[in-house]
């Protein structure tokens, strides 16, 4: 099962690139799904039996967090619908999507892999996981490119509603595993938790399912979600993503269905959900839309029978998921045909397809016969079989009468409405944009045929389905009439004049609705949605008018005064002894403070800002020497490199900005508060420090790494901390460090600048010779600044110590595991390098310098570092473990290799692409950036001479 979902992901992730070697061959990519249905059939035996698979993989056994797969009946049932329908919507890809088709199928296999996912795990936090990436994918696919506003407009919905949802569940989720004691659902399912919490969890829990299965009111995101291309809608809308939160009350009903609060709200809503959409559906001209209410419509039914806590209505509803995840995936299908060869889908425009396209009408209305339930067909086994669970409910459902009543209204309108589907696609005579359409190719229809013909074969076939269905079902007791059995002929039965009574009435709605009167207008959703987003703009407006000024100053002003008011008197409440602490452990160190707190005063009192970025340097300096005096070289060396790193990018950003700070004097008041604010806050943190430190009863975290460090192979406890210890930390916060880096350069390049004058001065004057001044260009990047911008000296020693440097830093990341050094540290002396060549010779001299744009670099050891933690799964380990291995080379001897290595060389080419992404977002043009600045300056100064007159 693990392995499914890595093909799943493998394959999407590759698509992109091969897709365009390989044009337009999706078929490729359905093989995925095809796959996994071969899978499940091999499998099918032993789960029909009451057997299960089970796999699990430990992510971090001390948190309890592991990665719980299981495969038994309800999992098989919506394994073969995800993967099977799944597979034929990637073929139908291949004539229905005329560009992006890789993309869009890429989006596709990867959400068929997250829904296999869902319905396999059994962990809470898996299939929470699973759960808001199903989301996350629905969004992309809904949004399409982007470029549509409509589109936007209707992903964001979505996004909302079943993100707002799927948090609710979460709490709810967490709720019941605390009172099980376990998250594992199968644990849950087997000893059900009991108590108060327990029914406040299931309202919880049923309203994000209810929120990703479109239930009222919360369904309005379903029919706004149509205007994603037909392939998304049959695939995510119609048969896989709003199954989800059906497949979560299918999941829990077994054990939770007699909880206080739980069949009341199933079955209430549901049925409602049921009428009122269907005869929403009965209103709707454009096809689509038609089908979006009335898959709503059919998935409150399913919450009804699923949730109702019977075997008769589970096997009901098991079998109505079958049904409908063929028939409505096949009618959306064909509405995509109809779209793509007339060019509309509006019931008022269309006429006489069925005569153009016969065989498109024929598979069609097969589909849509099982939606009406008409024998043989599936639809119609599953009919049956919920009124029967209704009419002899036992003593589970009395009391709900009612729903039988209800269910016939809502199978009317449901026979109505298909009525209307096939009547309005291809009734009539060809005409209009019909006339000149041109027949399907027979490969645009067959997923179609194979889907409306699945309604038949499982209908015909009908101890194929009850097998698949009953294996679920069997986990309730029997009905008190003993189990119920599928058939396609019980007898004369009361059942059967209901199946016939919702038929003829649904015929009778249908010829007679243009004389219906007008139902009761119902609350308009869609409205209430989008005020409630506009009142939460205007909101958020109202508030950011206050609250957002402009001014930096204040915003820290606030969030140190916040730090003050919370942790601060919470401390100052407690009253707690900071110890005895030694005020200095050398006497190198009081040297030091003097250093880091005069350079830390003279920043206050700078005007220029590059002597306050010096002098914040200085600060950051200071405490590298205390870290080495401290016998912390590791530390000392990453503080040097970082304090250098940081100097050279923000002075490089400093060119795009006047020489001195603002014009204009602070008020005397201001300037006091916030002297006492930084000041207060130095106090609280150095006092919250030592309070923290002489708090400490239990031994420190790392007591024990420096009795394991022989395992991992190292001598540095630094480093082995880092790679091996608390590698995971450290992935995160590459991870971390890599997405603000690609945010960094986002917003450096809005409103970036043109390209402007080649001069090097303002006004278009060449400064002044000097005497290093090269006479010929001899570098690639030298043309980018004028000649008395460019020193002969530092082209030459740059070319000389780059390679130097750069052994260097491979010097410190191999020797990381041993000795001060590291992958971070190696890759921050290699980006200083690259810095050194940009400095000396331009973007064109730093392009020879590395030919591999700078994402590939970052994005490549963001990878290795990922895919290095994960290769320890395959040999049985754990994630991120790092294992000693003794090679014996020729002329070397016994060479020790700790696997850890590829983990930090993942680190190094992280640093190195960051670097490189940041040089080239500030680094636009040495010499036009230099020129700008200094006629900002000049500018400025020009404005503080006027204000002083």
């Amino acid at each position: 099962m693990l392995f499914l979902l890595a093909a799943h992901a493998a394959v999407a992730v590759t698509i992109p690139w091969w897709q365009r070697r390989a044009g337009r061959a999706v078929w490729v990519v359905a093989l995925v799904p095809l796959a996994v249905v071969v899978w499940a059939g091999t499998r099918a035996p032993h789960v029909l039996d009451g057997g299960e698979y089970r796999e699990s993989l430990t992510w971090a056994p001390s948190l309890g967090l592991t990665v719980d797969l299981r495969l038994d009946a309800l999992s098989l049932l919506m394994l073969w619908i995800v993967a099977g329908v799944g597979a034929l919507v990637l073929l139908y890809c291949r004539y229905y999507v005329e560009r992006d088709t890789g993309r869009l199928a890429a989006v596709l296999l990867a959400f068929a892999g997250v829904m296999t996912g869902l319905v396999l795990a059994d962990n809470v936090f898996v299939l929470y996981v699973f759960w808001e990436l199903t989301t996350v994918a629905s969004f992309v696919l809904i949004a399409g490119s982007g470029d549509d506003r409509d589109e936007r407009r209707a992903a964001r919905q979505a996004l909302l509603v079943t993100t707002a949802g799927g948090l609710v569940m979460l709490l709810g989720l967490i709720m019941l595993g605390r009172a099980a004691g376990t998250y594992r659902i199968s644990a849950i399912l087997a000893d059900p938790p009991q108590g108060g919490a327990v029914s406040a969890a299931v309202v919880l829990v049923l309203i994000g399912a209810f929120a990703k299965s479109a239930q009222m009111p919360l369904h309005g995101w379903l029919p706004a979600a149509m205007v994603a291309p037909t392939p998304v809608s049959a695939y995510l809308h119609a048969a896989a993503m709003v199954k989800a939160g059906v497949y979560l009350i299918a999941r829990l009903a077994p054990a939770l269905s007699d909880v206080a609060p739980w069949r009341p709200m199933v079955l209430a809503v549901g049925v409602t959900t049921m009428v009122a959409a269907a005869w929403r559906a009965l209103r709707a001209t454009d096809l689509k839309l038609l089908l979006a209410y009335g898959t709503i419509s059919e998935l409150g039914l399913l919450v009804a029978l699923l949730g109702a806590g019977t075997r008769t209505a589970a096997l009901a509803g098991a079998v109505m998921l079958l049904a409908h995840a063929a028939f409505k995936a096949a009618l959306f299908l064909s509405v995509g045909i109809l779209d793509r060869r007339a060019g509309t889908r509006d019931i008022r425009e269309l006429s006489g397809a069925g005569r153009r396209m016969p065989v498109l009408l024929a598979v069609s209305a097969l589909a849509a016969a099982s939606m009406a339930g008409l024998p043989p067909l599936v639809g119609y086994l599953g009919k049956e079989a919920y009124f029967e669970a209704f009419l002899h409910g036992g003593s589970r459902l009395a009391g709900h009468g009612w729903l039988t009543a209800v269910l016939v209204a809502g199978s009317a309108l449901t026979v109505a409405y298909a009525a209307r589907f096939v009547q309005g696609a291809f009734g009539g005579r060809p005409r209009g944009p019909v006339a000149e359409a041109e027949r399907p190719e027979a490969g645009f229809v067959a997923p179609v045929a194979v889907l409306a013909g699945a309604g038949l074969v499982l209908g015909v076939g009908y101890t194929g389905t009850a097998a698949l269905a009953g294996a679920y079902a069997d986990t309730y007791p029997p009905g008190p009439d003993g189990p119920y059995e599928l058939s396609l002929w019980h007898g004369f039965t009361p059942v059967l004049g209901l199946s016939a009574l919702t038929l003829t009435l649904g015929v009778l709605v249908h010829l007679g609705r243009r004389a219906l009167p007008e139902a009761p207008r119902l609350p308009d959703v869609q409205r209430a949605y989008d005020r409630t987003v506009a009142a939460a703009d205007r909101l958020a407006v109202a508030v950011t008018r206050h609250t957002q000024v402009g001014s930096v100053p204040l915003y820290l002003t606030v969030l140190l005064a916040t730090v003050l008011l919370v942790p601060g008197t919470a401390l100052v409440a407690g009253a707690l002894s900071p110890g005895s602490p030694l005020l200095w452990w050398s006497p190198v160190e009081p040297i030091l403070a003097v250093v880091v707190l005069t350079a830390a005063a003279a920043v206050v009192g700078s005007r220029h800002r590059l002597t306050g970025l010096l002098l914040t340097g200085a600060v950051g300096y200071g405490v590298a020497g205390v870290f080495l005096v401290r016998g912390a070289p590791d530390l000392a060396l990453t503080q040097f490199l970082v304090e250098t790193m940081t100097l050279v990018v923000v002075v490089l950003v400093l060119r795009r900005m006047p020489a001195r700070f603002s014009p204009g004097r602070t008020a005397t008041r201001v300037r006091l508060v916030r002297a006492v604010a930084a000041g207060a806050v130095g106090v609280l943190v150095t006092w919250f420090t030592l309070v923290a430190s002489a708090a400490r009863t239990a031994p420190a975290v790392s007591s024990g790494y420096t009795d394991r460090m022989k395992e991992t192979g190292g001598d540095s406890i630094v480093n082995t901390i880092i790679v091996d210890f608390r590698a995971l930390d450290t992935l995160g916060e590459i991870s971390v460090i890599m997405v603000a880096a690609v945010g960094a350069v986002s917003l450096i390049r809005v409103g970036g600048r043109g390209p402007g004058r080649m001069s090097g001065g303002p006004g278009g004057t060449a400064p002044t010779a000097h005497w290093d001044e090269p006479a010929r260009t001899w570098l690639p990047g030298a043309v980018e600044r004028p000649g008395g911008e460019r020193t002969l000296l530092l082209e030459v020693a740059a070319r000389l110590l780059f390679p130097s440097v750069l052994v260097l830093s491979l010097f410190l990341l191999f020797s990381g595991h041993y000795g001060p050094g590291g992958g971070f540290a190696g890759g921050l002396v290699a980006g200083l390098a690259f810095v050194l060549r940009y400095l000396a010779g331009g973007r064109a001299d730093l392009r020879a310098a590395v030919r591999a744009p700078a994402s590939v670099v970052a994005g490549s050891g963001l990878l290795l570092a990922s895919v290095a933690g994960a290769v320890p799964l395959l040999f049985g380990g754990a994630v991120l473990e790092s294992t000693v291995v003794t090679l014996h080379p020729p002329l070397l001897g016994a060479v020790k290799l700790a696997t850890s290595v590829f983990f930090d060389v993942g680190v190094y080419l992280l640093v190195i692409g960051v670097v490189l992404k940041l040089l080239s977002a500030v680094g636009v043009h040495l010499g036009q950036d230099i020129a700008e600045a200094n006629a900002a300056d000049t500018a400025d100064d020009g404005a503080t001479a006027r204000g002083a007159r």
